[in-house]
Parts: C-alpha cells; sequence; structure tokens
C-alpha cells in the first residue's frame, strides 16, 4: 500500500489554526470507520487514527470559508480577557495521555484554574488556542440561547408560543407544538426519530435517507407531514427538534437572524476568534440553519460565562434559562441499556431547554451541561460560579472512558480542593 502523508501545515493554511506546521499524519496507519464521520462509540482506535479523526474535525472548518455552507460571526473588537491563577491536576494529567481529550478547562469566580491541552505527542501538535472545535450536540444548547435572545428581542412571545404560523410545519406533526415541547424534547414523536436518524420498525434505521441532521425544516415537514404525535409526551433525544426550534427563529426574525448572531456572541459574549454555524442547502426560506457549530476552546468559556453571569444577574437572558429550569422534564431512561441510552458525561436526571440537568452527585446545584458526541462536556455551575470546557475526539465505556467523577463532578462539586494533592 502506497503510503500517504499529509502535510498539516499546508492544509492548514488557510482552514484552521494549530501548533505545528511541521508536523504530519501518515494517513496509512490510520483506520477509516466506513459509514461514519466520528470515531465509532465501542472502537477502541490507536493513536494514529486519532489523529487522523482529530484532522478530519479540523478540516471541516474549511466550510466556514464559504456563506453557502455557514454562518460564520467574526470576533468581538472588544473580546472579553480571562484572568489566571493556573494550578497543575495530576490526575488530569494522566487522562490526557491516554484518553481522547483534546483539551480541558476550569474557570471558578472570575479566573481560569485550569488550562491544559492534549500534550503534543499524542494531540497537542493538531490544536492551540486558536484552533476551532466541533461542538456535536452541544451545539443543540447554542440554539437554545439563541433563542432564548430572540425572545428577550421580541421577536418571539414566549417558551410557551405556538409554531403553528409557520408554513413549514402545516399538516405535519409539530404543526401545533410549543416551543417548551421541543426545547424538552417531549414532542411526542418517540415513534418516528431518535437521535439523528428516522425509525424503521422501532430501530434507528442508518440507511441513505433516513438520517435527519441534513434535512432542512420544509423537508422535516413532508417527513412528518400526516403524522400524529403520540400523547404520551416523554423525553425522546433527538436532532429534529433541536432543527426546528433554530429554524423557527430563523423565520421569525425575518431577515434579522445573522444581526442576531454578532448581538450575542460579538457583543455579550465577547469572542475573540471567529465562530460559526453550518448551515443547510437552499435558502433562508428552506429554513436552511443548521445546530453543528465551531469555536475555541475559550470562546465557548466565553459562551458559559455569559449564561452564567445573566443567569446571576437576573437579565432577561438569565430569566429566559430559570424559565427553562424550572420547566425540565425527568429523563426516565432506567439503566441506560438499548438504543436510547446515554454516556456517561450525558447522564443528567432530566432535560430541559436543549440542556442536560440535574447531573448526579450534585444534588441542590443549578447545573446546566452541554453535551456532544466523543465527549464534548461543557458544565456551568450557576451557584459556585465555576465551568468546566472538556472537548474530546473520542469516548467510550471502555479504553476511551475519562473519569466523569474526577474531571466533571468533582471540580463543580468541590471547586479548588480537587486539585490538591
Amino acid at each position: 500500500m502506497k503510503k500517504i502523508i499529509i502535510i498539516i501545515g499546508i492544509i492548514f493554511f488557510t482552514t484552521n489554526s494549530f501548533s505545528s506546521e511541521s508536523s504530519t499524519i501518515d494517513f496509512s496507519k490510520a483506520k477509516k470507520y466506513k459509514g461514519d464521520f466520528h470515531i465509532p462509540f465501542k472502537e477502541n482506535p490507536d493513536l494514529n487514527t486519532l489523529r487522523y479523526y482529530m484532522f478530519r474535525y479540523n478540516s471541516d472548518t474549511r466550510r466556514s470559508r464559504s456563506p453557502y455552507s455557514s454562518r460564520t460571526i467574526e470576533p468581538s473588537s472588544n473580546p472579553y480577557k480571562f484572568e489566571f491563577d493556573l494550578t497543575d491536576y495530576e490526575f488530569l494529567n494522566k487522562e490526557l495521555k491516554r484518553k481522547g481529550i483534546v483539551s480541558y478547562l476550569y474557570f471558578e469566580k472570575g479566573k481560569v484554574i485550569i488550562d491544559k491541552m492534549s500534550p503534543k505527542n499524542r494531540l497537542g501538535e493538531l490544536i492551540d488556542n486558536k484552533t476551532r472545535l466541533r461542538s456535536n450536540s452541544m451545539g443543540k444548547s447554542l440554539v437554545s440561547i439563541i433563542l432564548g435572545h430572540a425572545i428577550c428581542e421580541g421577536y418571539i412571545e414566549s417558551v410557551d408560543s405556538k409554531i403553528n404560523d409557520w408554513p413549514l410545519l402545516k399538516g405535519s406533526l409539530y404543526e401545533n407544538h410549543k416551543l417548551i415541547d421541543l426545547l424538552n424534547m417531549a414532542s411526542g414523536d418517540q415513534k418516528y426519530v431518535y437521535d439523528s436518524f428516522l425509525l424503521k420498525n422501532g430501530k434507528a434505521n442508518r440507511d441513505k435517507g433516513y438520517e435527519v441532521d441534513d434535512m432542512s425544516a420544509r423537508f422535516l415537514g413532508t417527513q412528518f407531514r400526516n403524522k400524529i404525535a403520540s400523547k404520551k409526551r416523554i423525553y425522546n433525544y433527538n436532532n429534529v427538534n433541536t432543527n426546528l426550534i433554530l429554524n423557527y427563529a430563523l423565520f421569525k426574525l425575518k431577515g434579522n437572524f445573522d444581526n442576531l448572531l454578532n448581538k450575542i456572541f460579538q457583543e455579550k459574549v465577547r469572542i475573540k476568534h471567529p465562530v460559526f454555524f453550518f448551515k443547510k442547502d437552499g435558502s433562508d426560506d428552506v429554513g436552511n440553519a443548521d445546530p453543528m457549530f465551531y469555536a475555541t476552546r475559550f470562546d465557548y468559556l466565553r459562551i458559559a460565562k455569559m449564561m452564567m453571569d445573566d443567569y446571576q444577574n437576573n437579565t432577561c437572558f438569565g430569566k429566559y434559562l430559570k424559565e427553562i429550569y424550572k420547566r425540565k422534564i425527568r429523563k426516565n431512561l432506567g439503566n441506560h441499556d438499548g438504543m436510547r441510552g446515554e454516556p456517561r458525561y450525558n447522564r443528567t436526571f432530566s432535560y430541559g431547554g436543549q440542556f442536560h440537568l440535574d447531573w448526579p452527585g450534585l444534588k441542590d446545584k443549578v447545573v446546566f451541561a452541554m453535551g456532544g458526541r466523543s465527549g464534548q462536556a461543557i458544565l456551568v455551575d450557576m451557584d459556585s460560579s465555576r465551568i468546566i470546557v472538556l472537548n474530546s475526539i473520542h469516548y467510550n465505556n471502555d479504553r476511551f472512558r475519562f473519569n466523569e467523577k474526577k474531571l466533571l463532578t468533582n471540580p463543580i462539586k468541590l471547586g479548588k480542593k480537587t486539585f490538591e494533592k
């Protein structure tokens, strides 16, 4: 087999930032999994394969160069500047050497306490502070942030507003739903869809044409036309609800959608580097907004800090966060066996407003958690002003399971005491 060497410095010159322009990836030694952009959950890949998929994640930032495939928000003219009081965490250093973790940030009461990236000889050559990292399903929470600000700006009345004024969903299962139903993944669609796939005989169908992620809102309206919502409104995690929320906001803003994104990310979050959302094929009129999101590690932290500040200061958006927290529902997923089981970094007891809520081991704490495939996790502790941002390229229940208690639960529960030797 002919060896193919890719010089990352050339590839990334116009796509993304990385740490070493002289680095190379030997693609011939990496395992490529057919039919999946990601490393499949159960796999235990070698280092070459991890690097290859990290390269794939990073290469997707090329979409940001085209207005036809992305919505890019440029940096703030006054980006938020973090203060640092850094300490070391020996256990985290060990996890970075053996897991798929790419970046770990811990923030407490106004200062960054932990700032770590994967070692250079593992994944560190593929990331620096300018590298935009993939959200995966953390993008669902970004959609909620957009909706909350659309409500605060007066484009939408409330989370109880019905979406029956949207022609794209006329005659569909979702036509008369309230936004809160979609926000809580409780829209009665459990017979037809789960996660990224339409169901066939009750199971996720991974055949071509059954994946919902790339479907426009208009196409989703067609797919669910003449289907009846179940009267049993249970938690049913899927990407259709998220896509409909985002595209309903696009519809209601009537040409002001990009302006709202700029207001959120430039004026409030005060991002330091460009961030962007994917865009589906077609015009805005067909519902082309996509929740997949890319941002740098510190811009994710800026987003989380904006949430925390607004919640604590009881702003309009802070009141929105408190409302969706109050309206949360129980997941009731039992022992997480089977198709609907969730990875351990997402196994909260409740869900509300596109956030994972009621984190195990953090009783009586108000913690908003975002989670995404491959181990992405952001936890925002509204009570103790603590934030964790963990970015990862792979996670499973075997060799690539990181210690959720020591990396996520304990820092939120105990604060800096967690890192003491």
